[in-house]
């Protein structure tokens, strides 16, 4: 036999090997469990909001320390902006605050501090 049509051959030969294998571990592996209702999941919750009454209508105060933006901006409640790559929150009126996309947007200074973020430093 030629020698290229020996390696052709050979090859062949470890690839019906190779998808034989990949056939008996897919076939032994064991199925995936349907999801258990109520199960802990490692997906972001959606803001907690508590009720609060005051002189007018009810309004919607969060109780986490941060929130996610919606579409790249943060809600007013929760004005600063945490950038998740670098640990550096920006306050309204710095220097880079415009132009600085949030990860995650805290309601005060002391929260992104305690989560690990430092201040810009202008």
């Amino acid at each position: 036999m030629p020698p290229v049509l020996s390696r052709i051959a050979r090859f062949l030969g470890l690839a019906t090997i190779g998808a034989i294998a990949v056939g008996i571990i897919r076939s032994v592996k064991p199925a995936p469990k349907p999801p258990v209702i109520g199960a802990a999941s490692w997906e972001p919750l959606a803001t907690k909001e508590t009720p609060v009454r005051t002189s007018g209508p009810v309004q919607f105060v969060s109780t986490d320390p941060w929130v996610e933006p919606v579409d790249g901006v943060c809600p007013v409640s929760h004005p600063i902006k945490g950038n998740d790559g670098s640990k550096i929150f920006h306050v309204p009126g710095g220097s880079s605050y415009d132009r600085t996309i949030p990860e995650r947007c805290y309601a005060q200074a002391e929260d992104a501090e305690a989560d690990g973020y430092r201040r810009a430093k202008r």
